[in-house]
């Protein structure tokens, strides 16, 4: 836990924890929600999603009543959304917007998204923060758009697949010496409290897996 008033709660979502159950998919966040109920009278309600693989910041609501307010501010896209990404290879540009409207392709457990005309628009911000001997960059990417997979999808779309997705980059994510696992972490929300109206700015820390990760390379998580 990283948040917690009376409205609402905002956790670390450890990597490979699925944050809602599916057929296959028998131990996931919402199972455990009672356990985050603390001194409410209800268990806290999901607001929003991260993928199963990737950590960092997710938001819980306490109450009906916040999570309709708080489900309304992402769909009008009032949450600024920041995410960490070590990515192989360097983007052509130090800054810039990847418009790449995106469709699901394959059938259940081999589903993936793919840039192609005509799909759902899928638009995210991205600027390099560091990058080492140009084999690979540490990318902040804040997504407009709200796709599945927008951020796996759009790197590898820059050809510079995030490090450990074997699923958008094959092989060419691995980087020797770094763990195979996705090495994408949601780092922040900045969102305006739909209770007290207060300007809130929530961080998550990298977890020891990543912060390995990063040190390795040579990047300093707390230069930014």
């Amino acid at each position: 836990v990283v948040h917690k008033d009376e409205w609402l709660i905002a956790i670390n979502k450890p990597a490979g924890l699925a944050v809602q159950g599916g057929s296959k998919t028998h131990r996931h966040l919402d199972g455990m929600l009672d356990a985050l109920r603390f001194d409410a009278p209800d268990r806290p309600r999901l607001v929003h999603r991260l993928d199963k693989d990737t950590s960092g910041l997710l938001l819980l609501s306490r109450d009906r009543r916040t999570a309709a307010r708080l489900a309304k501010l992402f769909q009008a896209r009032d949450v600024v959304k920041t995410y960490w990404a070590l990515v192989v290879g360097v983007p052509e540009h130090e800054a810039g917007v990847i418009d790449a409207p995106l469709t699901k392709r394959g059938g259940e457990g081999r589903q993936r998204v793919e840039p192609v005309d005509g799909g759902l628009d899928a638009e995210t911000e991205f600027r390099i923060l560091d990058q080492a001997a140009r084999r690979i960059s540490w990318l902040e990417l804040k997504p407009r758009t709200g796709r599945t997979h927008q951020l796996r999808a759009h790197c590898r779309a820059m050809n510079t697949p995030i490090v450990g997705d074997h699923k958008y980059g094959g092989r060419d994510s691995d980087v020797e010496g770094l763990p195979q696992r996705l090495h994408l972490h949601a780092r922040s929300l900045m969102f305006t409290h739909p209770q007290s109206g207060e300007r809130l700015m929530l961080e998550a820390p990298l977890d020891d897996v990543l912060t390995r990760s990063w040190a390795f390379i040579g990047f300093d998580e707390t230069s930014t």
